[in-house]
Formats: structure tokens, C-alpha cells, sequence
């Protein structure tokens, strides 16, 4: 669902920079260096199918900001692929980086295919020709660009471009930081499979916390009893239904590309993932009404709506009739330019892409460091710290003549292990991350949160530029 055929995600992005930056007091020359992309990288290449016949693919990879480095962004593969995507999924990282305060750049790769088309031979040629084709020139590295999982791709996909870096960089010490969302056996981390989600669960929890906000919005505080739809059950969609449902709110609706499911009464997510998974879709399901045409689900009555697929989802065509009160972006740039501006006028609390999806690239960010240290968060200290919380509580007993059940001494005397440490992370930086936007929000009597987090993103980027001056 497009506004038009000339439609461009980098468009989009720099309309919402000129936005913000019209709040901001900076040099006009300053804001068209952030604007554009430092790098952009197209090309071809052959692939050899096993009955012989050969075919040509176009990949892409841009760096659109090199000012902090490396720079960061997923690889996707699909049909979609496009340069001004690509651009445009590349920009938004940067901005995301830079409001969740992670010290990169933003970058974005991806090869035009249709991944169902292709068997797993193919894939992992695919894959690891990509990568070779970023090695030649320099648009892969721990110190210059680290790829992640996006659309299309998983932990499989960023196992073969980590071996084939390594092929290439067999004195590299740091050579396994190349590349995030890796299996765990490459020195992945856990928590990274399930992180865009949970931030996005943080993100909207964080949300609905604020009375002020949802005393204007007709809901009570918290996401007990809240009603969902949710775009997507991809990775980022079903994990996301799967934290709200534990809070206590109620999945009514899935949408999917062939298909959506709608009941009222609630969605069982566990059930209706694995019957995805294993029928490919929802039809003939024995709950709920199966809807044809799932973009319908975008319009229907629910408190809170999240699309969790792809951009330019929610456009003027159809954001007249979204009875959401809240919108979460968990895709990157599900709503149009022109969507928001009617949305706004409907007083629906957009909570943006640039924000509620940054989950991913900040455990990333954990994977990446884990890598460089080359030691587990919290190996060092896990057991030194046990230890201590068991003196503590054997002196307590001793000194006051209480004692403690085995089940408190579990809870007080456990060390936190690496996925302890990640999600803590995670959420503390979910949560500063959207009260400083949200006080910039009231702060500069702004409406769109959108245009708030732009405005401290734009800001912290415009300062790094100026710190670093203009070489020579």
C-alpha cells in the first residue's frame, strides 16, 4: 500500500529531520551533511544454481553517517529491495543510534531476493558471495561496518557472513565482531533473538505509565486489559504479542501477508505462531474469524496497534479509518508523512520507529562489545558476587535469629548471568530513552513524538560533527 509510485523511505526520513530541525537553532549546512548518505554501494553478481543456470542479483550496502563508527544496520532480502530503501532504512539508523545513545553510525545492506524462492544451498551462496563483495570494499569490519538480521534474514545468515569474514581475516583477533544476531556457538548473545520485541513490550509499557499522556488518550495507565493488533508475526510481531500478553493485555488481531485472524475474545500467541508455522498462515484456524484481506486489521477497534511488518503500511489512503489510540512503530516507517499528519489530528499517540524498535541494535550493541572484550558479561564477577549476597545473608540470620527460606535465599543470593545483564541493559536504556523524548516533547509544546526524538537525535549528531570539525 504505497501514496504513490515515487514514494522514497530517505524522503520521508529527511522530511521528519527538516521537521525537527526547525526546533533546533543549527547552520543549514550542518543539517544537509547529516542528511545525506556518506556511502552508498550497489552492484551485481552471479549466482550459480546447482542445475547449472546461472542468474545475476543486485545487492546493496549504505553508511549514511560515519560520525561515530563502526556504522550499523540490518541486511534484508526481499523482492522490495531498492536503493532509496536502503538509503532510507540507513538514515533512520543513525537517528535511531543516536536517541538511544549507541555509539555508531547507521548503515543498511540488502540483496533483492525473495528468500522462499531459494533453497538453503543458494542462500548461503548468496550470503557469502554478499559478503565477499562487502570485504573487497571495506563495507564490512568490527572497526567499519557490523551488519546485523533484518527482514529476511536470521542468526543462520550472520553465521556464514562471520565465517566468511574470518576466511578472509584469519589474523583478525576481533574478526567475530563483524557481524550481530549471530547463533550463540559464534560468541552470539542471548537475549538477541527476542530484543527488538522486548523493547518494543518496554517501550509501549513505559508508554501507557504516564497518566497525563493517557488521561488524553481516554485509557487508564498500564496495559492490563488493553486490546492489541499486531502487523506481522515475524520475529519482531511475536514477540512483541507474546510480552504484551504476559502484562495482562489482550492480542485481538493478527495481520499477515496472506491472511489475518481477529477475535475478540483474545489470541492464544503461543497457539496461533505455531499454527503459522506449521500451516503457513491462518486460514481453517479454529478460533477467531480469518480475514482475507489482512490490511483490514490496520482500521479495526483496538487501544493499541503495532505494525511489525514493513514500511508504508499505514498511509493517507487509510489512516482516516484507524480507530488505534496508540500506534507503535515496531516496523521502520510503517506511517507515511501523510498518515501522521492525519493520525495527529485524530490525537493517536504514535510511539516511532526511530524509538520502539531500537531493541535489536541496543542488544546488538551488547553482542558487539562481548565480542571486542572477548569474555561473557558477568563471567568475571557472577560467582564473586553470589558469594557476597551469602555472607550477607548468613550474617543477617546470625545477628537477628531470623531465617530465610530456601526459595528467598535463591532469589537474593543468585548472580546475575549474561541474559540477566542484556536485559537490564535493554530496559534501562528503553526507559531513559522515552522519557527524554517525551520531555522533549512537552518541553518544546511539540505533538508528534516523532518530530521530539528527531530533535534530540538531530542534536547529539549535530554536536559530534561540530566536536569532530571538517577535515583538512
Amino acid at each position: 500500500m504505497s501514496e504513490n509510485n515515487d514514494y522514497s523511505l530517505f524522503d520521508e526520513v529527511n522530511y521528519f529531520v527538516e521537521s525537527a530541525a526547525k526546533h533546533l537553532d543549527l547552520d543549514k549546512a550542518l543539517i544537509e551533511q547529516i542528511k545525506q548518505c556518506n556511502s552508498i554501494y550497489e552492484f551485481n553478481f552471479p549466482l550459480r544454481n546447482d542445475d547449472g543456470s546461472k542468474e545475476v542479483l543486485t545487492g546493496f550496502r549504505v553508511q549514511h553517517s560515519h560520525h561515530k563508527v563502526p556504522v550499523k544496520g540490518g541486511i534484508r532480502y526481499s523482492e522490495e529491495v531498492n536503493v532509496e530503501e536502503i538509503k532510507g532504512l540507513a538514515a533512520l539508523m543513525t537517528y535511531k543510534c543516536a536517541l538511544v545513545e549507541i555509539p555508531y553510525g547507521g548503515g543498511k545492506g540488502g540483496v533483492r531476493i525473495n528468500p522462499r524462492n531459494y533453497t538453503v544451498s543458494q542462500l548461503e551462496k548468496i550470503t557469502r558471495r554478499y559478503t565477499s563483495e562487502l570485504i573487497k570494499k571495506n563495507f564490512i569490519g568490527p572497526a567499519l561496518d557490523v551488519p546485523a538480521p533484518d527482514y529476511g534474514t536470521g542468526a543462520r545468515e550472520m553465521g556464514w557472513i562471520t565465517d566468511t569474514y574470518m576466511a578472509f581475516h584469519p589474523d583478525s583477533i576481533n574478526a567475530k565482531g563483524c557481524v550481530t544476531g549471530k547463533p550463540l556457538s559464534l560468541h552470539g548473545i542471548p537475549g538477541r533473538n527476542e530484543a527488538t520485541g522486548r523493547g518494543v513490550f518496554f517501550g509501549l509499557r513505559e508508554a501507557v505509565s504516564v497518566e497525563e499522556d493517557m488521561e488524553t488518550l481516554g485509557l487508564k495507565t498500564g496495559l492490563k486489559g488493553k486490546t492489541v493488533i499486531v502487523q506481522g508475526l515475524g520475529n519482531v510481531g511475536y514477540h512483541t504479542a507474546m510480552y504484551l500478553e504476559q502484562a495482562g493485555a489482550k492480542v485481538i488481531g493478527i495481520a499477515e501477508y496472506n491472511g489475518g485472524i481477529y477475535d475478540e475474545k483474545g489470541i492464544d500467541i503461543q497457539k496461533i505462531n505455531k499454527y503459522k508455522m506449521d500451516n503457513d498462515g491462518f486460514k481453517d484456524y479454529n478460533k477467531g474469524k480469518f480475514i482475507e484481506n489482512s490490511t483490514e486489521l490496520l482500521t479495526y477497534e483496538c487501544d493499541i496497534l503495532v505494525p511489525a511488518a514493513l514500511e508504508n503500511q499505514i498511509t493517507s489512503n487509510n489512516a482516516k479509518d484507524v480507530k488505534a489510540k496508540i500506534i507503535a512503530e515496531a516496523a521502520n516507517g510503517p506511517v507515511t508523512q501523510e498518515a501522521e499528519e492525519i493520525l495527529l489530528k485524530k490525537n493517536v499517540l504514535i510511539i516511532p520507529d526511530l524509538y520502539i524498535n531500537a531493541g535489536g541494535v541496543t542488544v546488538s550493541y551488547f553482542e558487539w562489545l562481548k565480542n571486542l572484550s572477548r569474555v561473557s558479561f558477568g563471567k568475571l564477577q557472577k560467582r564473586y558476587e553470589k558469594q557476597k549476597f551469602q555472607d550477607l545473608l548468613d550474617m543477617m540470620e546470625e545477628n537477628t535469629g531470623q531465617k530465610f527460606s530456601e526459595k528467598q535465599k535463591e532469589l537474593i543470593i543468585k548472580g546475575a548471568s549474561e541474559k540477566d545483564l542484556v536485559e537490564s541493559g535493554l530496559e534501562e536504556t528503553m526507559v531513559k530513552a522515552y522519557h527524554n523524548m517525551n520531555e522533549i516533547r512537552k518541553k518544546k509544546n511539540i505533538k508528534s513524538l516523532r518530530t521530539a526524538g528527531f530533535v534530540l537525535a538531530l542534536e547529539r549528531i549535530a554536536i559530534s560533527y561540530m566536536d569532530l570539525g571538517i577535515f583538512p
